[in-house]
């Protein structure tokens, strides 16, 4: 697409003001991608070999509980969290159909969730935080935890492009989050790396994108970044892409 300066400002501030619900980013299909490679994990197929002998699993951070709806049949008794207000409804018509109970809880809270000792026999937990101690207290002996992170490194390109702040958790990573979780006493069964390259085609897509996750460049708006957005606005028109890395981690950790 092109655009004089006037325009661009204009449909890219029509962009960020789109409407965002839930973990749906279904709005830039097409226009961002991220290249999963053949050689790391499968997630949602580990999770579905281990729902078929659970009868307790909990979701921590489900977002609008579209991810953890792919993977029904669910157990028998299945709990969510959700610690962001706006999506708490958003889950609980999503997920409550499916016999789900949704848990809105304060971040606070992770430190003791309202559950009994023991509770789970897996506990999941896609892009969102934890606390490892209270896994603890909360999963059977001899049962997992699983999870897939989004590491510190991830979109670091767009930091240096825009010449924004570094990212705010630059230090999470998964040597991190693998010693934590062995101090509290977890066993590690797996954990694995990647960093996936993403295509942003659209300038567009970019600034929705970067207005959904507002933790990775935490002062950002069209108008103070519209210089820079103007130069990879020509940089996608030139190349066909803007490229960035999304680092992910994948850990599955068993109590003993």
């Amino acid at each position: 697409m092109s655009f004089d300066k006037d325009e661009l400002r204009a449909y890219l501030l029509k962009e960020y003001d789109q409407p965002f619900s839930g973990w749906d980013f279904s709005y830039i299909d097409g226009r961002y991608e991220t290249v999963h490679a053949p050689d790391t994990w499968d997630l949602q197929g580990y999770l579905r070999s281990m729902i078929a002998h659970v009868d307790t699993m909990l979701d921590i951070d489900t977002g609008g509980g579209e991810w953890l709806a792919k993977l029904q049949p669910l157990p028998a008794h299945t709990y969510a969290t959700e610690s962001y207000p706006p999506n708490v409804p958003v889950a609980r018509q999503c997920l409550e159909p499916l016999g789900v109970t949704v848990c809105a809880i304060d971040e606070n809270d992770k430190q003791h969730m309202p559950f009994a000792d023991e509770q789970f026999d897996l506990i999941m937990c896609r892009h969102g935080s934890y606390v490892p101690q209270e896994l603890w207290r909360i999963l059977k002996p001899g049962r997992q935890f699983v999870t897939q992170q989004v590491g510190g490194e991830v979109n670091k390109e767009l930091h240096t492009m825009l010449d924004a702040p570094p990212y705010q958790y630059a230090s999470w990573t998964l040597q991190r989050a693998v010693s934590e979780l062995q101090q509290a006493g977890f066993q590690i069964l797996d954990q694995r790396e990647a960093f996936l390259l993403s295509h942003f085609h659209d300038i567009g897509a970019l600034v929705y994108y970067l207005k959904c996750i507002s933790w990775q460049i935490t002062d950002f708006s069209v108008e103070k970044y519209f210089d820079k957005l103007l130069e990879l606005h020509q940089q996608i028109q030139e190349k066909g892409a803007l490229d960035t890395h999304f680092h992910q981690f994948f850990i599955v950790a068993q109590k003993p």
